[in-house]
């Protein structure tokens, strides 16, 4: 009681987003994925599979619930923070699960609804079972719950993204990192969002970027096929980066799932939707129809995965070849 602890949160799951949170005490965040940031307090974190969190928390002399809900609300784990053995605090009842708003889907509807065009209806078989994404009760969606999120990018698709894999396009996909996603928004609590992390010191690499490469989070929900810019891995080829160059990777994401992304080798350095430096990260989770940037300092010479931290999504394509040469 009255000490300062530190919790570290790995997410070591295969398929789940948990939501954790410690009822009655704040959390101070102070490291993502073994990097030093900024302190910032809050109430909640949605953690993606692979990513890390470490903590600070000040309890009293009482035992603490530490409460992480899956994302799509259908089952928790739970521990006890406590000073003495035996002790146990309540255990919260899960929040419900709330559908994807129309910007989920779609992304910022200021830039117009043509990327429902190519929306194949059969592709919406089995979304209010989806394992994650917290789509039940799609006909009963509040449009007024739309997230909308600023930037009205403009985006384009490949050749290879049209095709029986591929059930959607999004054009003009979201730029916020100030969204803490489905069935967070609005909660009451203090969640923990991308735009909060700022590592300490700045960017390992003062250089801006060489170049930049572009590549869409693709899938179809009614197949359950996922891929890169519409090919999965045993399609594709390898993706090559120069060694020693500095490079921006522009992420869109056209699924209505959200994807933890992990590039073996070399961090990626999130970018805030003006271009300036946010916090470097080891995974990075892409909402639904989100656009996100980061910088990657090319110093490992060798052959890298690149992939989806989902188990299912990664073994079904979503996964290329990085080559440093």
């Amino acid at each position: 009681p009255g000490e300062k602890v530190r919790l570290r949160f790995i997410n070591s799951g295969a398929m789940t987003f948990f939501d954790v949170r410690i009822p009655g005490l704040k959390m101070t965040v102070v490291q993502t994925d073994g990097q030093d940031v900024e302190p910032v307090t809050v109430d909640e974190i949605r953690i993606g599979v692979a990513e890390i969190f470490d903590v600070i928390v000040s309890p009293k002399d009482e035992a603490y619930t530490i409460f992480a809900q899956s994302m799509d609300r259908t089952g928790f784990s739970r521990g006890t923070l406590a000073p003495r053995a035996g002790m146990t605090a309540p255990v919260p009842v899960p929040d419900k699960a709330e559908p994807l708003s129309m910007g989920d889907m779609m992304g910022d509807m200021g830039g117009g609804m043509s990327g429902m065009a190519g929306m194949d209806d059969g592709g919406m078989g089995g979304m209010a079972g989806m394992d994650h994404g917290g789509m039940t009760g799609m006909a009963g969606m509040n449009h007024g719950g739309m997230a909308m999120g600023g930037g009205n990018v403009r985006v384009r698709h490949a050749k290879t993204e049209y095709g029986p894999s591929v059930d959607m396009h999004v054009d003009t996909p979201r730029t916020n990192l100030d969204d803490p996603g489905i069935g967070l928004r609005n909660n009451g609590r203090r969640v923990l969002t991308y735009a909060d992390l700022h590592t300490i010191g700045g960017p390992m690499d003062p250089r801006g970027a060489e170049r930049e490469i572009e590549l869409h989070l693709t899938g179809n929900m009614g197949r359950y096929t996922w891929s890169l810019d519409g090919l999965e891995f045993g399609k594709s080829t390898p993706v090559h980066f120069r060694y020693g160059e500095r490079l921006r990777v522009v992420f869109v994401n056209d699924t209505m799932m959200t994807h933890p992304m992990h590039l073996h080798g070399m961090w990626s350095e999130l970018e805030s939707p003006d271009g300036r430096f946010q916090v470097r990260k080891n995974v990075i989770s892409v909402q639904p129809a989100q656009r996100i940037t980061f910088l990657v300092t090319v110093d490992a010479l060798g052959r890298w995965a690149w992939h989806c931290h989902l188990l299912l999504h990664m073994d079904a394509g979503m996964f290329r070849e990085v080559v440093v040469a």
